[in-house]
């Protein structure tokens, strides 16, 4: 029998793929990768009997493969929090979906292993931009912990996935996550690998350095879009630099426009005080989805630029 981990390569997905791993050690072919890059199901080729546990991809983008692999009689164990479309169901399927705002991965984890990774999970839910959530698992832990330093740690862990490619970034999502699964405890990790945390701060600072040239195309009282250049950089910056514009403002709605050959890559990150829409806004696209707190637009024509925008109005004007 195989096994396979596949996962977002961003904070949840890693930090939810720990907990379990920590837990339940477990020899696995790992498949993940950039961000946006989430039909990764389609890179699973499985037999009757493995065992493929999936976190945070959203099954509808999933669903021809997942459907091909509980057909072939593999059995499969899925969490995530992402609109999930009409669910499937199967004998060899255990799914454990929640698309709550204020839930992500790492806290679906936490609670299915009551608690027993909780550190990561309060990562993983900090690197989602869920500070309310991550201070709540925080206060489960037998002794507090440097919140902040835990949330900057989620922070680039979660910039480090952003990028068109595996080459736009600091660390390949797969590497990343083995360099930190020996740690049960981040802040072990923090001492113990203090390059790993110098060499993401440093380019956290670089590319935000860079961001506040960016473009300000539309800042008004209920949206704010900004659009920066196709480039590596701006690739990467493209997601935190949505969820610090969105805790900066919360009552505001946002959306980073990355430049692409085929016109923009979109972040949209809902109001932090009503964290619904986000997917609705980008649904109305081809390449758009996500979840209502915070969802994205894999290639926006130029041409759909003005409609992208009036949507964004009408959904938080």
């Amino acid at each position: 029998m195989k096994h396979f981990d596949v996962f977002n390569g961003d904070a949840d997905g890693i930090c939810a793929l720990l907990q379990l791993r920590q837990h339940s050690p477990r020899s696995t072919t790992l498949v993940t990768g950039v961000k946006r890059d989430i039909a990764l199901l389609s890179r699973v080729f499985a037999d009757a009997g493995d065992f493929i546990t999936v976190l945070d991809v959203a099954v509808e983008k999933n669903r021809p493969a997942l459907d091909r692999l509980l057909a072939l009689g593999a059995e499969v164990f899925y969490v995530d929090h992402h609109n999930s479309g009409e669910l499937p169901t199967a004998p060899g399927l255990e799914l454990l979906i929640n698309t709550a705002p204020e839930v992500c991965t790492s806290a679906l984890v936490n609670g299915h292993l009551s608690g027993a990774g909780a550190s990561w999970a309060v990562v993983g839910c900090f690197g989602d931009n869920l500070d309310e959530t991550a201070r709540r698992i925080a206060q489960t832990l037998p002794a507090a912990p440097d919140l902040n330093r835990w949330r900057e740690l989620g922070i680039l862990i979660n910039y480090n996935a952003y990028g068109a490619q595996v080459s736009d970034l600091h660390f390949d999502p797969e590497s990343l996550y083995l360099r930190l699964l020996p740690y049960g405890d981040p802040d072990v990790c923090l001492a113990e690998d203090p390059d790993l945390m110098l060499t993401l701060q440093s380019g956290y600072r670089e590319d935000m350095s860079l961001a506040e040239a960016a473009d300000l195309l539309i800042n008004e009282d209920s949206i704010k879009v900004i659009k920066l250049p196709d480039e590596p950089w701006a690739r990467r910056v493209s997601g935190v630099l949505g969820n610090k514009l969105a805790l900066d403002a919360p009552h505001r709605a946002h959306a980073v426009l990355t430049e692409i050959t085929e016109g923009f890559l979109v972040s949209v990150r809902a109001p932090v005080k009503n964290r619904v829409g986000a997917d609705i806004v980008c649904k109305q696209f081809p390449t758009g989805g996500g979840r209502a707190a915070a969802a994205g637009i894999n290639q926006l024509p130029n041409e759909a630029l003005a409609v992208f925008i009036d949507a964004l109005r009408q959904q938080y004007g």
